[in-house]
């Protein structure tokens, strides 16, 4: 299967390989306006800049969707180091989501520009790797590797606005603020470190719409602890939703992130 990402061709994708028809939701909660002190836009728009100044951390992600009635989760385990925006993550899919009994884990590696996936199956040797170029992909990665890339999961946020407070919350035993608004994928884009610029700026233009909701929780140091972007594309002509969540802790990790000789990228046809 051929997944159209958007409205201007694509590429085949992790996560639209599962996808049947989609729908997410989720219930909004009430909103305090007892923000301590400062503009709740620009304290989101600083998240990116923060991570940067932490240096790394691990990562755990997720990524919803409902594929024939079933809702499916794709989960991501991995690190980031937000200076050298480089990552890794393992990538686990659901059972027969794609006809098959069981996948083995998608290794995926990020770097600027790029994305790099062993287990790719479908054809591809397995002692060898597919090179995504991000920046040619109509969702610049946000949703194509079924994991959201870190980087590009804060970054986006650069484009927060209508942004509100809700209230303080416990996550994982540390105290976080909850904050919920609307990102535009454009403003995030111009406003993006230059290594997720090009990225981003794809997105923006393949997206059914050029916002996307999102929550994010923030700690006292100003880290992004947790973020959900709701994204919605076209697929084969229907508008369909997906929900990325971005988890972030372990803050200073030692992440080592070695890309593939260009020896071991596979330059075959990919069978979808």
């Amino acid at each position: 299967m051929l997944v159209r990402n958007g409205c201007s061709g694509g590429a085949w994708t992790v996560a639209a390989a599962l996808m049947g028809t989609m729908a997410v939701g989720g219930c909004a909660a009430p909103v305090d306006d007892a923000e301590p002190g400062g503009d709740p836009a620009q304290t989101v728009r600083g998240a990116a800049e923060a991570l940067a100044r932490a240096g790394s951390s691990r990562a755990s992600t997720s990524m919803e969707m409902a594929s024939g009635g079933t809702r499916v989760t794709i989960r991501g385990e991995g690190g980031y180091d937000f200076r050298r925006r480089t990552g890794t993550l393992q990538v686990i899919l659901p059972k027969d989501a794609a006809g098959e009994s069981e996948h083995r884990p998608i290794t995926e590696l990020l770097a600027p520009g790029a994305l790099y996936m062993k287990n790719r199956g479908a054809g591809v040797p397995a002692d060898k790797w597919v090179r995504v170029d991000t920046t040619a992909l109509d969702d610049g990665n946000l949703v194509t590797g079924g994991a959201t890339d870190p980087a590009a999961a804060a970054e986006l946020l650069r484009g927060a606005r209508t942004v509100a407070y809700v209230g303080e919350v416990d996550l994982a035993g540390v105290k976080v603020r909850h904050y919920r608004g609307v990102a535009d994928i454009g403003e995030a884009a111009r406003h993006a470190s230059p290594q997720v610029r090009g990225a981003l700026a794809a997105a923006a233009k393949g997206f059914t719409t050029d916002t996307v909701p999102f929550d994010a929780y923030l700690d006292g140091e100003g880290l992004l602890r947790k973020v959900r972007h709701q994204f919605s594309f076209s697929n084969q002509g229907r508008t369909v939703a997906v929900a990325s969540t971005t988890l972030l802790y372990g803050f200073g990790a030692r992440v080592t992130v070695t890309l593939p000789d260009h020896r071991d990228i596979y330059a075959g046809k990919i069978k979808v």
